[in-house]
């Protein structure tokens, strides 16, 4: 249900409002954004990050354990690899994050209720 969320608010709606290119667009000569195809998308929020984030936090509310460490690292890790890419700026990974965990603990209230 975040992920669902995440889609129609980051990429549909929010991407189409605020309609920010990509670094990449921006930096065209830059060696690592020369190697990585552009996206044709805008860039603002970062949806990989928002999903992600989503996902871990509601992941992280539902059961604390060892894997729900190696989630966060791993939306962390999604968030940097984004800003390095030259894919997203450091507000895009920022806001996508924070949209992220608004949206776990949203979907988490709905769901896990239920659970």
């Amino acid at each position: 249900m975040g992920v669902l969320f995440t889609l129609l608010v980051g990429n549909i709606t929010l991407k189409h409002l605020v309609m920010r290119l990509r670094p990449c667009i921006d930096y065209a000569g830059v060696s690592v954004a020369s190697v990585i195809p552009a996206a044709n998308d805008y860039s603002f929020p970062s949806g990989h990050t928002f999903s992600s984030f989503a996902a871990t936090t509601a992941l992280i509310l539902f059961r604390k354990n060892l894997w729900t460490l190696l989630a966060l690292c791993v939306a962390v890790v999604m968030g940097f690899s984004r800003i390095y890419l030259f894919m997203h700026y450091p507000s895009d990974v920022l806001t996508g994050a924070i949209l992220g965990v608004i949206f776990g603990i949203v979907s988490w209230k709905i769901v896990g209720k239920r659970m």
